[in-house]
């Protein structure tokens, strides 16, 4: 799993993309020459892909406040990119609908869409447009969930890691006091060493002047025996 600061930005982004080409086919593409309810059906989808889209956008948003700031400026311009697309789009969906309106209503002498007593929720159109509706609704509010849960999960990590590196810190203070520790014994051991080394010398010169003076009054005696 890719963990850089700009993978999420980029899946959205990503998705984003496939998004607006499959609005781009239906509007520009293959499907402008549809006719009739098909041409209501695409248009019906690029609604909720729109809205899909918005949603990546509004994702991006997020991401893009994590990018470092060496990294954040050219992502800043692919962001403003997807917003100006995504309300390019927009526009292009609501003329058309506006046009498809105009025309349901020139064709039709009566009012498109009335409920009436066996279609209390309108037209089949309609209904459709509400099930739509409400299913963009769902997808909105499972987005939203799923985004709680990653911000829930972020923080439990987040919390863990400060544990972590407060452990680590506690850690490595009581290295540097065992290190000083350590350090201010073998400072007394080394002074205690340097003592019994003086010492040494100490009982060592004292050692020969008694020799010495012993070997000199056993020279004194033996001369004194010999020239008597």
């Amino acid at each position: 799993m890719d963990n850089s600061p700009t993978a999420l930005f980029d899946t959205y982004e990503q998705d984003f993309r496939q998004i607006i080409d499959s609005v781009r086919s239906k509007l520009e593409g293959d499907g402008k020459d549809e006719r009739g309810e098909q041409r209501r059906t695409a248009l019906r989808r690029v609604e909720m892909e729109l809205d899909e889209a918005d949603e990546m956008i509004s994702q991006m948003e997020i991401e893009i406040q994590g990018i470092p700031q060496s990294l954040r400026h050219q992502y800043q311009t692919r962001l403003r990119n997807a917003k100006a697309d995504l309300t390019r789009f927009k526009k292009t969906s609501k003329d058309l609908h506006t046009q498809f309106s105009r025309a349901d209503l020139l064709a039709s002498p009566g009012r498109a869409g009335t409920p009436t007593s066996d279609e209390p929720y309108g037209t089949t159109s309609d209904r459709t447009r509400l099930l739509a509706g409400t299913a963009t609704l769902e997808d909105g509010t499972r987005r939203l969930q799923e985004s709680q849960r990653i911000a829930l999960e972020t923080e439990d990590q987040g919390a863990e890691i400060l544990i972590n590196l407060r452990v680590q810190r506690e850690q490595i203070e009581n290295s540097r006091d065992t290190l000083r520790t350590a350090d201010t014994a073998i400072d007394r051991a080394s002074g205690t060493l340097k003592k019994m080394i003086r010492r040494m010398y100490q009982q060592r010169v004292v050692t020969a002047a008694i020799i010495s003076l012993l070997v000199l009054l056993i020279v004194i005696i033996i001369w004194e025996k010999l020239f008597r």
